[in-house]
């Protein structure tokens, strides 16, 4: 019996359940790494190897484990501002136009964005940041940002907010000060309610619709990654409905879906626009 790392066969039958419940395709490269992450639910469970968890996970009685299995194997890593252009973009050109479009009455005196697969909160918080920074801009609006994973472990340490030095090394000295509160003797950082008063935290497989919402924006960065093509497409399309007219998708670099995004305009490499009419 190996408990070091899932066999062949045991892998390939874990990446097949990964896949069916979240659309998520994990590569032959990922096999040490996914045993690794098994092999903590299989202390939890009291369960002795690989074989008998899946037996486990995929019964009736396993209906509850499922839900903590995809908590440890679909979390993946992330920071405050990973990839700065985007939101630079943001702060200088998304939330100035809308200010500019509420002056012509083209647009109401709200924002709506959504941070899909938003892991444990680094891009809603840098998100909610930028608006915060413009609060002067944006007073009497209303601003909201939907933030989901398909992990509840995820979205718990996204709520707790509490972060270490390497998670905020991006976050600038004005920033740190105005949202954030240094934890008593750690080298970590918590999360100020002005941020958290803008972000709802929310369960949801990207597999799914989540109307009947519209946003003004919508961030999907490096997830879709994850997904082969005929998922990647379910998630486009549910993204795209979730879009308002004119509303933005903001992607990562490889997500791999410029040709899944129908008549959406492209401003750039990683920034697409949802036309304000349909396209005859």
């Amino acid at each position: 019996m190996n408990l070091l790392e899932l066999s062949i066969e045991e892998f390939t039958a874990f990446q097949e359940f990964i896949y069916k419940t979240s659309g998520i395709h994990v590569s032959e490269r990922k096999r040490i790494l996914l045993s690794n992450r098994i092999r903590t639910r299989l202390k939890e469970c009291d369960i002795d190897d690989f074989g008998a968890y899946f037996k486990f996970l995929t019964s009736i009685k396993g209906q509850r484990e499922q839900k903590h299995f995809l908590n440890v194997v679909t979390t993946h890593e992330s920071f405050f501002f990973r990839t700065n252009k985007h939101f630079d973009w943001f702060r200088n050109h998304f939330i100035s136009d809308i200010v500019i479009n509420a002056g012509k009455n083209t647009h109401a005196k709200q924002i709506r964005v959504w941070s899909a697969a938003c892991s444990t909160g680094e891009e809603a918080y840098s998100l909610a940041i930028c608006l915060a920074d413009q609060k002067l801009k944006l007073r009497d609006w209303k601003t909201n940002i939907l933030a989901t994973d398909i992990s509840e472990q995820a979205l718990s340490t996204a709520r707790e907010g509490i972060y270490n030095e390497r998670d905020i090394d991006a976050v600038n000295e004005k920033q740190r000060r105005r949202y954030f509160s240094p934890v008593h003797e750690s080298q970590l950082w918590k999360t100020k309610p002005v941020l958290k008063e803008l972000i709802e935290f929310k369960q949801h497989n990207l597999m799914q619709p989540i109307k009947p919402r519209q946003f003004d924006c919508i961030f999907i960065c490096n997830v879709l990654i994850y997904f082969d093509k005929l998922s990647k497409q379910i998630v486009v399309n549910n993204l795209i409905d979730s879009l308002a007219p004119g509303g933005y998708l903001v992607t990562g670099p490889s997500e791999g879906i410029y040709m899944m995004l129908g008549d959406l305009k492209k401003h750039s490499t990683f920034l697409y626009q949802k036309q304000t009419e349909p396209s005859n």
